[in-house]
């Protein structure tokens, strides 16, 4: 449970400002038609964390626990640093195909999810909860979480929401993972 909730909470922090859903934005700006674009949302999440959570789980088969730790520790702190960087939508994410709204959306979100925040941490949190289901899970209820909201409300909670404190909230999550990883924890678990 724990590896559920921790992917759920620190990938809906990691999300609010992201890219995807800056991209989730644009494209319920432009279709206005939520209901495909959630679920299009949804499918891309899955895809792209369970092939982001199948290379975190084969990761930890490659190290051992002792250089794992280190590694997810120093990647937690990474990921700390990196949620304090503003994200802006590329125009290359902003290409809208006509594939319909569903496709258009599936395939925009799963390309612009690739090596973003949250896919990396997806990978550090399945490598670290060795849970790959319960991490999956966690993270796609967490994009869905700050997504869903930025889909039917847009422009409406965009402005209420602090972001600088939102990633800040995030960071010092990614932050407590790393150092609590680096110090062991998680040592029973095999990192």
């Amino acid at each position: 449970m724990e590896a559920f909730l921790v992917s759920t909470g620190i990938v809906a922090l990691a999300e609010i400002g992201d890219k995807t859903q800056l991209l989730a934005f644009v494209l319920a700006a432009r279709f206005r038609r939520p209901l495909p674009i959630v679920a299009a949302i949804f499918v891309a999440t899955i895809a792209n964390h369970a092939f982001a959570a199948a290379i975190g789980t084969w990761i930890t088969s490659l190290m051992g626990p002792e250089l794992l730790r280190w590694v997810l520790g120093a990647s937690f702190l990474a990921m700390a640093a990196w949620t304090l960087v503003p994200d802006k939508l590329d125009d290359d994410d902003t290409q809208i195909a006509g594939y319909g709204v569903f496709l258009t959306t599936l395939i925009a979100f799963f390309l612009a999810e690739m090596g973003d925040k949250t896919q990396v941490a997806t990978v550090a949190l399945a490598a670290r909860y060795h849970s790959m289901i319960a991490v999956v899970a966690g993270t796609t209820l967490g994009m869905m979480l700050a997504n869903v909201p930025a889909v039917y409300f847009g422009d409406r909670i965009a402005n209420r929401i602090s972001l600088k404190l939102v990633h800040g909230i995030a960071a010092l999550i990614f932050a407590a993972l790393g150092v609590a990883t680096l110090l062991g924890a998680g040592a029973s678990l095999g990192v």
